[in-house]
Formats: C-alpha cells, structure tokens, sequence
C-alpha cells in the first residue's frame, strides 16, 4: 500500500491505474479504524479493481462542543490494518491540502431537509460538513464505486441524495454493520467508554432488537414503542437523545401502515455519544 498525502499525488497515481482499465473503489474514514471499517475494504476489494482508504478527521462536522481535539488518530496502527487487509492506496492529506483557503471560506454542500433531523438536530452543521467532505472526496479520488457503513444511517441517506441531487456518476454502496460479540456495534468513539459502560452500552442495539420485535407482532403505536425503548434506555444508564420510527425512502415518521421502516437510535454513554439502526421489511397483507 501507498500512502499519499497530496492531491496532486493521488491524481497521478489513480490517472495511471484508470489508463490500465481499473476500477476504483473508496473507503471513506477519519481513521481509529476498527473491523467495521476493515469489512468496507474487503467488500471494496470485491467490487472494484483499486481500493483507495482515505483518513480525514473532518472539523466541518463538529459542533463547537464535540471531541475534534480527543477524536483519536492512529495512523500508524491504520496503515498497518489497512495494508493487511489488501488496500492500494491510502489519502492522507492535511487540513491545509483539504481547505486550502481556510474552513472559514470553504464552499459548503447542503442536502435540504433530511440533514436538519434526527442526528443533524442534535449536532448542528453537522451533515453540511459530512456532505461537503464526502463531495470533496468524490472530486478527489474519482471513484467509480464508494462504500460506508450503515450504522450511519442518515449519513448514508444523505450522501445517497447528494450524489443523486449532483448527478455524480458514483455507485453509493452501504456495508452491513459490524458488532462485538455482545451485539454493540463497532464504533471509534467506544473508546471513550468505560469496561462497565462498555457493558452497558450493548442495551442499545437490545431495546432496538425489542422495538423490532414489538413491530413484527403487529404493534403499530410508534409513539407507544419509543416512549417504552426510551425508558429502556435510561434504566441501563443511557441519556436521551433520540429514537424514531421512520420510513426508509424518506427518514419522515412512519406510520402503522407503512412496511418498510427503520428504527434510529442515539444516547448517551459516558463520554460516547451512540448510534445504531434497525430495518425492517414488513409484508403486505394479503
């Protein structure tokens, strides 16, 4: 694997690989990477020829008050994964080579709407940051095929209608989430928390696997069930933030007639702010 660090750099090296006919696949993530992201790499190494990893710790998607500073950065230990795991390339650039005039007077890229729920409620900003990254990336690297994880569910959302509203001709792949043993899904942030908020911490995908269940039985109170997993939540020792039934073709509040769902989940850990997702596909009646 190579590590590039320029724009200029990464444009000669995937200019060769294009003029031999290869297809190029991006991964990408703000590095501290774990085997959720290892398995967006693998599954880059079976669709496309090239894989090109790229690590930015983005700031235009922290708020004021997030852990820019504390976000972890590994990257030696990244490359060596990564390296591992078959990738070609890795884009490693500078804030500077990123926003060469400054963040201050960076063109921004806004998905109406959408970003201003759920998550981009509760992080202000935070989505235009993730759009305008993503898109700078897509302009960057050129791929042909870009994967991200589906534990960021509204992300992935987002970055779909941008590249769809921009008619950026990039197929957006989504990765099915990865988790521990105990059922927690991957997350850099599950640094921050404690052995026994670790332990904890896995109450959240159960109250999601609960909810889950409660629909397939038939219970169509969405309100009901979010009041209910809520409370589920702060008995483990979780705090508030959000969990919404919603429809999958829009992220709108779902109603008992709707069939294909998901489930959104946020709160509160410790230190760790965390997220994770459930889909369901109901069946008509007949």
């Amino acid at each position: 694997m190579k590590t590039i660090h320029t724009l200029s750099e990464l444009r000669q090296a995937l200019t060769g690989e294009r003029a031999r006919g290869k297809k190029i696949g991006l991964v990408p993530t703000m590095g501290n990477l774990h085997d959720g992201h290892i398995a967006l790499v693998h599954q880059a190494k079976a669709n496309t020829d090239i894989i090109v990893a790229t690590i930015f710790v983005n700031p235009l998607q922290f708020s004021a008050n997030e852990d820019l500073s504390k976000y972890p950065r590994t990257l030696q230990m990244d490359q060596e994964k990564l390296t591992a795991a078959g990738c070609h390339y890795l884009f490693a650039p500078t804030e500077s080579e990123v926003y060469p005039n400054g963040r201050e007077k960076q063109t921004m890229v806004e998905v109406p709407e959408v970003s201003d729920l759920y998550c981009g409620a509760s992080r202000p900003g935070h989505f235009q940051g993730v759009a305008t990254i993503v898109c700078k990336l897509f302009c960057m690297v050129q791929p042909d095929v870009a994967i991200f994880g589906e534990k960021d569910f509204q992300q992935l959302f987002v970055i779909r209608k941008m590249a769809s509203d921009l008619s950026l001709p990039i197929e957006i792949q989504g990765s099915a989430i990865v988790r521990n043993e105990h059922g927690l899904a991957l997350s850099s942030r599950n640094g921050y928390l404690t052995p026994q908020e670790l332990d904890a911490a896995t109450a959240l995908n159960a109250t999601l696997k609960d909810t889950l269940k409660a629909i397939e039985q038939g219970k169509t109170n969405f309100d009901e069930l979010c009041e209910s997993a809520q409370l589920q939540l702060e008995s483990a020792g979780f705090k508030r933030d959000y969990f919404v039934i919603v429809r999958q073709d829009d992220l709108l509040p779902a109603n008992g007639s709707d069939k294909q769902l998901a489930i959104l989940a946020a709160a509160y850990m410790g230190a760790a702010r965390l997220i994770d997702n459930q889909v369901i596909n109901l069946k008509p009646l007949l």
